[in-house]
């Protein structure tokens, strides 16, 4: 079986790189509040947290008042970066992977 790939160039306008921005700044923020929260619930408890736990952190982080620009972006990306999360934590609790690590900010795309 034969795989093919097309890679195409981007050129948003300054509106969308804007959302582009946020959004993809929301995604890190909720990747690592979750990472955070479910390694302080092993450390201090010993429990496991998964991924309907934090998506019911999800709920409650956007109801904050501090962290009411999550509302701003769509819920889409903000719910596949805590699957991201769940994939990273399944690779590493079968042997795959390494620890999950925090996500950083990074320049350019």
């Amino acid at each position: 079986m034969v795989e093919k790939a097309y890679k195409f160039r981007f050129y948003p306008t300054p509106e969308q790189e804007s959302l582009l921005r946020r959004t993809l700044g929301c995604v890190r923020l909720i990747y690592n509040k979750a990472l955070a929260a479910r390694t302080q619930a092993w450390h201090e408890k010993k429990e496991r947290v998964g991924y309907k736990q934090t998506s019911a952190m999800l709920t409650s982080w956007k109801k904050q008042e501090e962290l009411d620009f999550l509302t701003e972006v769509s819920s889409v990306p903000l719910q596949q970066g805590l699957r991201h999360l769940q994939t990273a934590f399944t690779n590493f609790f079968s042997g795959r992977a390494k620890y999950p690590n925090f996500k950083k900010k990074r320049m350019g795309w």
